[in-house]
């Protein structure tokens, strides 16, 4: 058992100085390479597809990074709307017109909101990180690619000087040969397994149009449906206003001729966001401004 032991130490030990060896072999090969004392092994068609890979892997970075943004404020105008609609049930007193309606409305509002937040994550975010999964594994492997091609080339120069020395070692030599051949076959290898799965550029595309056509989608919908809910809410102060008509509003800034303060209609929504056809009672006098469209 202490045989077995010790001859563990032993192999994990070598293991240790080969690999501690074949760094130091790396680093050399690297610093003759720059001083021009040997020659890079070179391939421009990998190299245009790894410059490729690498920006369009910057780029995916950054339109993910933009998007978190995106989503993160739709959360912030989420929170905001659902602590002005909250506020809004506190101080609407129960003996209120529409007092039971605003409940429901407030409801709805911060379920649509909570809806758009969350299918933007899935349908937006999520793509996104799926896409972005792929190039940590290539980028891992296009660093043990150039690993292996100074471990080739350090391999190739070793044996042509060896063979190029004056006095030749054989033994020398035919172990050269075998690790040349050993770092070309892995190389190789590499090489070709990497040549043809890397991204291409255009690959991007199904991932962008997706992507956007999703959050075009979302956007659809949620302002359909956010229009709906600010009509409702109009129509609900409208209650509120003819309910204390006969009451005067002293405001400043209002005319005070007026027997209450009247908000402006909503701005009618796109032909594609069709309303109901019941359009609100006014008040003959109408002022300027009206409700906005990101709900309450």
């Amino acid at each position: 058992r202490a045989g077995a032991r010790a001859e563990g130490r032993g192999g994990s030990a070598g293991l240790f100085a080969r690999q501690v060896q074949k760094r130091f072999s790396r680093a050399q090969e690297k610093v003759l390479q720059k001083l021009g004392k040997t020659v890079e092994t070179k391939d421009e068609q990998f190299e245009q597809s790894a410059y490729n890979f690498q920006l369009q892997q910057n780029e995916g970075h950054k339109l993910y990074k933009e998007l978190k943004g995106f989503v993160g404020a739709v959360r912030v105008m989420h929170e905001s709307s659902r602590r002005v609609a909250e506020t809004l049930q506190e101080i609407y007193s129960p003996e209120w017109d529409g007092h039971e309606e605003l409940r429901a409305i407030a409801d709805s509002n911060d379920l649509l909101w909570e809806d758009y937040e969350a299918k933007l994550v899935d349908q937006a975010l999520r793509l996104m990180e799926n896409y972005l999964a792929q190039f940590g594994d290539f980028k891992e492997r296009i660093a043990k690619r150039g690993r292996k091609l100074v471990d080739y080339d350090s391999a190739r120069h070793h044996l042509e000087a060896l063979q190029s020395a004056k006095k030749k070692d054989e033994a020398k030599i035919a172990k050269a040969e075998e690790e040349f051949n050993r770092a070309q076959a892995v190389f190789e290898e590499l090489n070709r397994d990497l040549r043809e799965p890397l991204p291409l550029p255009h690959s991007r595309l199904a991932c962008y149009v997706t992507v956007f056509q999703n959050i075009s989608n979302l956007r659809d919908v949620f302002y359909k449906e956010m229009s709906k809910l600010n009509r409702d809410l109009y129509e609900v102060m409208s209650k509120l206003e003819k309910q204390h008509s006969s009451k005067v509003f002293i405001i400043k800034g209002v005319p005070s001729n007026r027997r209450s303060l009247v908000i402006s209609a909503p701005v009618s929504p796109p032909a594609m966001f069709p309303c109901p056809d019941k359009a609100p009672v006014l008040d003959a006098e109408v002022t300027p401004g009206s409700p906005g469209g990101g709900g309450l």
